[in-house]
């Protein structure tokens, strides 16, 4: 199953959940909302690209698997920024903020297709590696 597959059952069943147990409180159906549109229509797939972009540039440039590995975790960082960010009250994650973050993740993953296109040697990894 792809992952931005798992994403969208993760999210439906999320929503689901949420909305069974804040439904007596709120009075009304909390999700679906624009806000969670975005996070599931345009951030998730963007992220998921990045990571995958990110992986292939630094398979590109790892001397062994573990190496790869080891840097493949740093591309969660930027989204933990933004967690943390928004934790503390640095920023708000409303729909207009969630635009503005797709739009970088979307200009990033641009950069980041030509980089990858440009580095990624396969042969190159494969008789690097064994």
């Amino acid at each position: 199953m792809p992952p931005i597959v798992a994403i969208y059952i993760s999210g439906a069943i999320f929503m689901a959940l949420n909305n069974l147990l804040t439904q007596q409180a709120l009075g009304y159906y909390y999700f679906p909302n624009w806000t969670m549109g975005i996070i599931l229509l345009l951030v998730a797939p963007l992220a998921a690209i990045f990571s995958v972009e990110m992986s292939v540039i630094i398979s590109a440039r790892a001397t062994d698997v573990r190496a790869a590995q080891l840097l493949g975790a740093l591309t969660a960082l930027p989204f933990l920024a933004i967690y943390v960010m928004s934790e503390i009250g640095l920023i708000t994650l409303n729909t207009n903020n969630l635009l503005i973050i797709s739009g970088v993740i979307l200009l990033v993953d641009v950069i980041l297709f030509f980089i990858s296109t440009k580095t990624f040697q396969r042969e190159e990894i494969l008789t690097k590696w064994t």
